[in-house]
């Protein structure tokens, strides 16, 4: 497959650097150009998230490619997207919305960002998950006169939930669905994010807007294309997402009543199972499987399971039936936030469109 040439929008924040760790020595996608505020255009990125009292404010595991350090940050606002071939957006939801569809007028997007997940012609890709959505981008392409498109990815409480609602759905029918998640602290970002004297010794029992993201998201991920649109999914999903003392990675609690009985091993098997055809594609950013679940009673948890195949696993453990629900199964799942649902998922979904020839054709 040839290079395509890519921008990362949004480069010195945290999101934007999780695509840089991730972009780093990728066979398919070379960074050329990175974009970010006015106050850093100009600048080597080395010197942009450098701060005045010197300390290099690199966010990640993983070490700054010196290939990327040296490239000179353009301002985001009057980037001219047809210059690469491909653009990712890592900004606020605010300012994606304004950047995000003047980038499309010539470029793909694939973006972290809300402001397009509730368009009607714009999917809202999981790896492996809804992929035949992609029949909107010709609609969108069409309704906008865009020659580019944007296909966001959900909000990464969304990922771990949808993905294992997935295979139930298609198995045994969803009739209702009642989640709960601890989420880690990185999904709040770094400004403000969360205040150490808030969140040590404490559970925070509300995210803002993120019960209604996930409600909302999950239904559209699991929908079907009717004509023109997506038909979302008509079960109801019941969320409430608290924020706990973890550096990364979202656990759930998740209850599922379905519209056949499933039994728990039958359960077990679907989810085990889910995934080949994709995989099987052989896609750079793509793990072994898509699910692992395991029996072992004390798993998943975050500190060990959330890097599992480079953070683009989903663990599940805790299978069982619920009998407070009809047709009732619960388990336990663990999703790297920052990983396969953010940046890293985000390429793998751009690996998928561009195999598709969606991108660079």
């Amino acid at each position: 497959m040839k290079t395509r040439r890519v921008a990362v929008i949004g480069a010195t924040g945290v999101a934007g650097q999780q695509f840089l760790a991730s972009l780093s020595g990728h066979p398919v996608f070379e960074v050329v150009t990175l974009a970010a505020s006015e106050r850093s255009a100009g600048k080597r990125y080395r010197d942009a998230i450098t701060d005045a009292s010197g300390a290099f404010r690199w966010y990640c595991q993983e070490p700054l490619d010196p290939g990327f350090a040296d490239i000179q940050v353009d301002d985001a606002a009057r980037l001219d997207a047809s210059r690469v071939d491909l653009i990712f957006t890592a900004v606020e939801s605010n300012a994606a919305r304004e950047i995000e569809s003047r980038y499309a007028k010539t470029t793909p997007v694939v973006s972290t960002a809300s402001a397009f997940r509730y368009e009607a012609d714009v999917p809202i890709f999981i790896p492996g998950v809804n992929l035949a959505h992609d029949q909107l981008i010709a609609v969108q392409k069409k309704t906008r006169g865009w020659n580019g498109f944007v296909t966001p990815v959900p909000n990464c409480t969304t990922t771990g939930l949808a993905m294992t609602l997935k295979p139930i759905h298609d198995a045994f029918g969803i009739a209702q669905v009642i989640m709960t998640s601890m989420q880690g602290l990185s999904g709040a970002g770094r400004s403000p994010g969360v205040i150490a004297r808030d969140i040590v010794d404490n559970v925070i029992p509300f995210v803002p807007k993120e019960e209604e993201k996930v409600e909302q998201e999950a239904r559209k991920i699991l929908g079907t294309i009717v004509g023109d649109a997506i038909v979302p999914a008509t079960f109801p999903v019941s969320a409430t997402c608290t924020r706990v003392p973890v550096l990364e990675g979202h656990t759930e609690a998740v209850f599922v009543s379905t519209q056949k009985q499933a039994g728990v091993d039958e359960v077990k098997e679907v989810l085990r199972s889910y995934g080949k055809d994709f995989v099987a594609l052989g896609l750079h950013s793509c793990p072994p499987r898509l699910i692992d679940v395991t029996d072992d009673p004390f798993r998943p948890q975050p500190r060990l399971d959330r890097d599992r195949e480079g953070g683009m696993l989903t663990s599940v453990g805790r299978v069982r039936a619920d009998h407070a629900l009809h047709n009732g199964i619960k388990y336990v799942l663990v999703s790297h936030n920052t990983k396969m649902g953010a940046a890293k998922g985000a390429i793998l979904v751009a690996e998928y469109l561009t195999k598709k020839g969606y991108i660079g054709a």
